[in-house]
């Protein structure tokens, strides 16, 4: 059986990121949430993330900050950004800088669906209801 994708989660609000966590897995990803950018930086997960869904306002370092280290660090992650804000200047600043999307909460299931599909290569499908 081949491994299932590993999705990346990073968003301070704890109920983002279980709701996140568990519509992943209902979409048959592997999930690890990380409360803050730094938590996932430090962990053992970046090598193996297929897929990250960042938040944009976190404290400490920001959504774009942690895009800019992966970067630095030479990793070429897909990147979803989230965001309560709908800023049209920053989401395209942001995708300019390599973002595959930039959702705004409250987002829908198809626009994440679509977003993960460009982040995975146009390789996701979901068959389930």
């Amino acid at each position: 059986m081949p491994a299932r994708v590993l999705v990346a989660v990073v968003d301070d609000d704890r109920s983002v990121r279980e709701a996140l966590s568990v519509l992943l897995r209902h979409l048959g990803l592997s999930v690890k949430a990380f409360a803050s950018a730094e938590t996932f930086l430090g962990s053992r997960s970046v090598a193996k993330i297929r897929c990250l869904i960042l938040d944009v306002c976190l404290p400490g370092m920001s959504g774009p900050d942690l895009q800019r280290e992966l970067q630095r660090r030479g990793h070429q992650l897909p990147i979803i950004f989230i965001s309560a804000q709908s800023d049209r200047h920053l989401h395209a600043r942001l995708r300019a800088a390599g973002a595959v999307a930039c959702l705004t909460k409250p987002f829908d299931d198809s626009a994440l669906l679509q977003a993960l599909d460009a982040a995975l290569g146009g390789n996701f499908t979901y068959s389930g209801s």
